[in-house]
């Protein structure tokens, strides 16, 4: 009994800390992009104004705060999701420890073989969550490729309507 418990935690320590590390290169990866936005903006804004200077700077100003604003949100729903879904994870994990030890007491006389294949579910359920928390990440980091690109043809747009009006 004791062993699977020490099993069990050190099967979810290790999720945890995957899971951190995940969130810590998303949000890694989200700074780089935006850093890589403000670069673009800046190299567009700087071969294209001649006249316009003061007027594009601060149109690129306020699309640069918009940009950065969106990411804060992006990462702030993130970090929420993170840790409603280790919540509920830590609630799954309670339950089936629960019920698998429950079921161990009973069964304890009769069959290791139950044993083994009650482990061997939790296991199965822990690799699907984890899974499901990658893919959400990965659905996450694309929108926010796509929400940059957006961003960037609007600013590329605006600075070439802006040319072309004055």
């Amino acid at each position: 009994m004791v062993v699977v418990m020490v099993v069990l935690i050190v099967v979810v320590m290790v999720v945890m800390i995957v899971i951190v590390l995940v969130v810590v290169l998303v949000v890694m990866m989200e700074m780089v992009m935006v850093v890589v936005v403000v670069m673009v903006v800046v190299l567009v804004v700087a071969s294209m104004m001649k006249m316009v200077v003061i007027l594009v700077v601060m149109i690129v100003v306020v699309l640069m705060v918009a940009v950065v604003v969106i990411v804060v949100v992006m990462v702030a729903v993130e970090v929420v999701m993170v840790v409603v879904i280790v919540v509920v994870m830590i609630m799954i994990m309670v339950t089936v420890v629960v019920v698998v030890m429950m079921v161990l007491e009973v069964m304890m006389m009769v069959m290791v073989v139950v044993v083994i294949v009650k482990l061997v579910m939790l296991v199965v359920i822990l690799v699907v969550i984890v899974l499901v928390m990658v893919v959400v990440m990965m659905v996450m980091v694309v929108v926010m490729v796509v929400v940059m690109l957006v961003v960037m043809m609007v600013v590329m747009v605006v600075v070439v309507v802006m040319e072309v009006v004055w």
